[in-house]
Parts: structure tokens; sequence; C-alpha cells
């Protein structure tokens, strides 16, 4: 299956990604298929610099984006929907935080 991911490319301390189509299960720093852009986060406001028409043809051959990147295409209004998120909580956590509400 095909994954539509970032990759860090930056130093040490400065952080700067591309966004890349690969095989999911290939590692992010290794090849891959296609560049479609470049995000910097340190930047103020944050630099995004996506090719969104490649980017809408890999979503309509089946690609699959990382819930990073299907954020910041929301944000970019490249795609329509809703945001995901991104924080799971483990079943043990969650039955943690169950007892402590109905302790409260």
């Amino acid at each position: 299956m095909l994954s539509i991911r970032l990759s860090r490319v930056g130093k040490r301390k400065q952080p700067l990604f591309r966004l890349i189509v690969t095989e999911k299960s290939k590692d992010p720093w290794g090849t891959f298929l296609e560049n479609l852009g470049t995000y910097n986060p340190r930047s103020k406001p944050a630099a995004i610099d996506f090719k969104n028409d490649r980017i809408k043809d890999w979503i309509a051959k089946g690609a699959q984006c990382s819930d990073t990147v299907w954020n910041l295409l929301v944000d970019q209004k490249v795609v329509a929907g809703d945001k995901r998120k991104k924080v799971r909580i483990s079943r043990e956590r969650r039955a943690k935080l169950e007892k402590e509400k109905v302790a409260a």
C-alpha cells in the first residue's frame, strides 16, 4: 500500500520535512516514489510548499495519508474532511481515567 508521509531532512534541532510517496512498509528515509513538497515548521508562519495537483493525483490512485499529513492538507484546503485525532490512549490509561472520573 502506498503512503503519503513526512520524511525529516533537516539538521539537528532544525527540522525540515519532505512530503513523500512511498510504500508503507519502507523506511521513510530511504528511497521514495515522488517528492510532493516541503514543510518547515520552524518559520513563522510555518512554510508549506506542496504540489497540490500531484497530491490529489496520488490520493486518487489509492495512496493513504498519515494522520499528520492529512491534518496539514485539511488546513491547506487540499482535501475536504475532518481532522484526524493523532493522540491515542492505551486501554490501561483509559481505564485509569474512567476510575478517576467516577471517583470525582
